[in-house]
């Protein structure tokens, strides 16, 4: 399976480069043919400009900008999201991608009016891999946006029947090393399953 690895967190000697060691040992288990699209990295600019938002409805200049980043989810089967919780939220360089990649023509079609339908029915498994700094219960509170991110709104784009998973570990800031050992184990296992 071709798996669009989404890796968004600036520091790769922080519990998140661990994270996705881990889980790409889970997918190399599986043998899956893995893009790795790191946000940072690869200097992604979330910002989406006047230019940009003038072309946004226009399917033969839309995409220009961020081209070679639709192609590369277009190809992808499957998806998985990597992310801190920031403020109850992802980090801002993750809705920078969302807005300027996932577009009319790319991750929805507007040309019936008043019937939106999505596009990236080519995915056929969407995984989240969240930390959180505060607890279940707290995050709850504050309606979860990072679980509604992945279970609610990427889930809208993708194919119906898609297997959707959410791998969260809750209050990172206190967790004990048994506790992060055994979530990067739980990751590893679950992406091996994929």
């Amino acid at each position: 399976m071709r798996v669009l690895y989404l890796f968004c967190h600036p520091l790769a000697e922080s519990f998140h480069g661990a994270l996705l060691q881990a889980a790409l040992a889970g997918l190399e288990r599986r043998r899956h043919e893995v893009d790795l699209l790191d946000l940072y990295a690869e200097g992604f600019d979330p910002v989406l400009g006047a230019a940009e938002r003038r072309a946004y409805y226009d399917l033969g200049r839309n995409a220009a900008s961020v081209l070679p980043y639709v192609e590369r989810l277009r190809r992808a089967q499957a998806l998985v999201v990597q992310f801190p919780t920031w403020s109850f939220g992802p980090p801002a360089i993750l809705k920078g991608f969302l807005d300027r990649v996932l577009i009319p023509g790319v991750g929805f079609d507007l040309s019936e009016p008043g019937r939106v339908r999505p596009l990236l029915q080519h995915i056929e498994a969407l995984v989240g891999i969240v930390t959180y700094g505060q607890s279940r219960l707290a995050a709850w509170r504050m309606g979860d946006p990072p679980r509604r991110l992945v279970t609610r709104y990427l889930r809208w784009f993708v194919a119906p029947r898609a297997r959707v998973a959410f791998h969260a570990l809750y209050r990172l800031n206190t967790a004990g090393e048994a506790r992060r050992r055994g979530f990067l184990a739980d990751v590893e296992r679950a992406l091996a399953r994929l």
